[in-house]
């Protein structure tokens, strides 16, 4: 298949008409590749956000994997959902010239106007403290948005709110070379300046916020993240650190 030209060096790409779940079909095809890779699914039948969620994948919707061999510990390559994270802000800035509209909210959400645009799902499969295969799912409302959840952040569509229709294949093109220069200055650089430029990025950041772990709820101001990516929250017993949990904004 012919790649855009400004396809990242060494990365394979597969586009499948249909699949159930490009992240299932990842853990499929990890034994197999050779090199990263990137799955993009036409249509998308059983698609999962986190914590077991469905995602739903209404048609001309991007659903793709970005599927590795990383090197390193868990904790540190769990880092690369803010890569993508990064990635994604930077595509869609692209595809529409309209930064000031998106935002990144605290895990793996971006933000359009508000609502939700685009989802990250990050799944591993580990051989004791190393991991064998790292398969980062992405979702984007490219053509039009889900009905809503209660309690969650109004799903948006990119065509909807800023009139801009772009194909998932196009789409990925843009996306695929962000993911590679971000995930270039982690392996140089380190997370410090990842994180940086994610709270450049940040929705609320400096606001209140409520941070809802399985077993608690806390709420206070939103101060940043810290080095392993961690949500740093103040509340009326300090600085807290929460290493997982949803974000509700007031």
């Amino acid at each position: 298949m012919l790649l855009s030209g400004n396809w990242p060096e060494g990365v394979g790409r597969i586009i499948l008409p249909e699949i159930d779940s490009t992240n299932a079909e990842a853990a499929r095809q990890a034994p197999s590749l050779s090199a990263p890779t990137w799955l993009l699914a036409l249509r998308q039948t059983q698609g999962r956000g986190r914590r077991g969620r469905v995602w739903h994948d209404p048609d001309g919707n991007f659903a793709a994997t970005y599927v590795a061999l990383p090197d390193g510990p868990p904790d540190q390559v769990a880092l690369r959902s803010f890569v993508a994270a990064l990635a994604l802000h930077d595509a869609l800035v692209q595809a529409t010239g309209r930064a000031e509209a998106f935002a990144l909210k605290w895990p793996n959400d971006v933000l359009l106007n508000g609502g939700k645009v685009a989802g990250i799902l990050l799944e591993s499969v580990g051989h004791g403290t190393q991991v064998g295969h790292l398969a980062i799912g992405i979702g984007v409302n490219l053509r039009s948005a889900p009905p809503a959840e209660a309690g969650a952040t109004q799903p948006v569509s990119l065509m909807n709110e800023t009139g801009v229709e772009i194909a998932p294949e196009a789409f990925l093109d843009l996306l695929a070379p962000a993911f590679a220069r971000w995930e270039g200055q982690l392996a140089q650089l380190g997370f410090a300046p990842i994180r940086t430029a994610w709270l450049a990025r940040a929705a609320h950041l400096g606001q209140t916020i409520t941070a809802r772990t399985v077993t608690a709820s806390f709420t206070g101001t939103f101060e940043g993240i810290d080095a392993t990516g961690g949500l740093q929250l103040r509340d009326a017993h300090g600085l807290r650190t929460i290493a997982a949990a949803d974000v509700y904004f007031s």
